[in-house]
This record gives structure tokens, sequence and C-alpha cells, in this order.
């Protein structure tokens, strides 16, 4: 699959060298964003949390480019049953619409912080819209599960949406965002994306297991879990 949360997508490519000097921050985040169109194969999995599970399917639309994603409600089971979305990619533009009816709808900003089915993500997560804001610097270095990887900052350019501010750490060989923390106006951490378990897919790595965790700004308690979780594909669903 060619999917959304597609960023999370490893390529066997290598990014840089053994150079300590970081690459174009906006060559780091194309990466992260597209290496998953290399797929031939969509991503079918569940949001899970607290027993509840969200079934989920993400892809890439191949005729436009545009990321899509569906998800089934609570109660259903019918696909034909399920909200569709899809973020329209343009130069400096990053809309989210929903399908329904046959209709292509804006999706409204003030929906885009609302939690889906009331998991820990919500229709700007899923949609990852954060790693298309422009003007991204990388501040440094880090390691992630004892992977080296690049920090990225990103300030969000609207007043849409949870957060203010996005840091992505984007592993320095593979080119894989390895975990997001998204920040209030305050600057306090209120999600955290972290990859936990990742698949082999043809030459590829692509995401299997994702904790999102949920923060109360102040004492920095976890509020609420999710798993993002995917089956390894079998075949294309388009």
């Amino acid at each position: 699959m060619k999917n959304l949360l597609l960023p999370l997508i490893f390529s066997t490519a290598s990014l840089v060298t053994a150079e300590d000097a970081p690459p174009p921050v906006e060559h780091l985040l194309m990466t992260a964003r597209y290496v998953t169109t290399l797929q031939k194969h969509d991503l079918k999995g569940q949001l899970r949390k607290d027993g509840k599970k969200v079934p989920v399917i993400l892809f890439l639309n191949r005729k436009q480019g545009d990321i899509q994603f569906q998800y089934l409600p609570e109660g259903q089971k019918d696909w034909k049953k399920a909200r569709i979305f899809h973020m329209r990619l343009k130069a400096d533009r990053y809309d989210l619409f929903e399908l329904k009816d046959g209709k292509t709808l804006d999706f409204p900003a003030s929906k885009l912080s609302e939690s889906i089915e009331k998991t820990d993500l919500t229709y700007d997560d899923l949609a990852m819209r954060f790693l298309y804001w422009p003007g991204g610097v990388v501040t440094g270095s880090e390691k992630i599960k004892g992977q080296d990887c690049w920090k990225i900052r990103l300030n969000n350019p609207g007043k849409s949406g949870l957060y203010r501010t996005v840091v992505a750490s984007v592993h320095k060989k593979a080119g894989a965002l390895m975990q997001v923390n998204g920040y209030d106006a305050k600057g306090r951490a209120i999600k955290q994306f972290q990859i936990s378990d990742l698949m082999k897919v043809g030459k590829s790595y692509t995401l299997r297991r994702m904790r999102v965790n949920t923060f109360e700004p102040v004492s920095h308690k976890i509020l609420g879990t999710t798993y993002v979780e995917f089956e390894k594909p079998k075949a294309s669903f388009r």
C-alpha cells in the first residue's frame, strides 16, 4: 500500500553519509512523507484503545497523489459505511476533505483536533498534517531506541489543530519518522507518537505498531494511550 500515516515508513536507501551535517530540512521531511509511495500495498489495520478497536485503511490515491484514509465508525462492519477522507497536496497547501455521498466536502478546521472514535488520534494526527508545515528547522540530533535521529522543529503556521509546535525525530540513515512530540501554545507536551514495531514489505520496512500517548499539560500525566496497528499486506486494496 501507499499510505497515509506514510511518513511512518522506512526506506532501505541511505539518506546521509557519516558526516554530521544534516541534509536540508525539506529533504528530510519529503523523505519521511513520501517514502511510502514506493510501496505497492495499502495498509489495513486498527486503532486500539481500552479494548475498543477502530478498523482503518491508509493509502495513497495513485491517480491524484493525495493521501487518503478511511475508518469504520463504531458498530459498523461494512466498508461501504466507512468515513473516507483525503488530504489534497499542493504547493504550500495540505487541505483535508471528507468524501460523502459522492461529494467532496471541506473538512472544517475546527474539527481537525476532534478525537476519532474516542481514541487518542485526531483527524489532524491521522493525516499527519504537521509534516507539511513550512519553515521547519533541524535543531540537533538525539537517539531514539538507540537509533541516531535528526530533530526537526516545526511551528504551526495557522490556528487550527491542537499543536503550536511539533518536534519530529527522523532516522539519520533510513529516513524514517521515529518519534513525534506535539506541544501547546505554552510549550507543554500534550501528545507523543512513538514507533514500537516494524515489518518488512518487499525491500522496505513499514509501520506495524505505534503507541500514541496523550498528556495532561501541567503534570505530564498520561491521560490516554492508543495503539496504531497494521497487518502485513497480502495484496493491494485498490
